[in-house]
């Protein structure tokens, strides 16, 4: 593309064929509800899906998907255990890593929280809500310095960074 500068080129590009391959995914899942016949219900609800692009630490986009059902090349596969929706931020300065969960539903008891240097793993129940995230963290961390909250249907989760982030990318000047 002739308007981006050559160095941005590859991002833009690595964009732009994760977008494809979300819209290839909604297709195959909107053709597999098609040819369904009227009146048959393809999955029992409650079902969500979404996902989320976000640009990695090392400059490259990062998709996570999030629900209950998940598009595969046979149509719909469905699972009674949800993936949450989950973020990580690293702050270099505070020299903390933060993970945010949403488990909108449960208690605060059925919540189990284990962690390792570089994964965290999630799991709560409350009747028939279960869920389940196994998140690789972007940084190493110190597992026994976690602290975790739970207000609202939303988990925070804070944990000690074993070693120094440095912030990666280009300084860019104002003209």
């Amino acid at each position: 593309m002739w308007w981006r500068p050559r160095r941005f080129s590859r991002i833009f590009d690595e964009i732009e064929r994760a977008f494809e391959d979300i819209d290839e995914m909604i297709e195959r899942m909107f053709q597999t509800i098609s040819r369904m016949p009227r009146g048959e219900v393809a999955v029992e609800g409650p079902y969500f899906y979404g996902f989320s692009i976000t640009i990695g630490p090392d400059g490259k986009p990062v998709i996570q998907e999030f629900g209950n059902v998940k598009p595969s090349r046979w149509g719909i596969e469905r699972s009674d255990v949800r993936r949450p929706y989950v973020e990580t931020h690293v702050d270099s300065k505070a020299g903390e890593l933060k993970l945010i969960a949403e488990l909108p539903g449960v208690d605060k008891d059925s919540i189990k929280i284990n962690a390792t240097e570089d994964m965290v793993t999630i799991r709560a129940e409350h009747g028939d809500r279960k869920y389940q995230a196994d998140v690789k963290l972007p940084a190493k961390v110190d597992p026994t310095s976690a602290k975790a909250s739970y207000r609202n249907g939303v988990l925070e989760v804070t944990l000690k960074l074993k070693e120094k982030v440095e912030e990666k990318g280009y300084e860019i000047k104002i003209e």
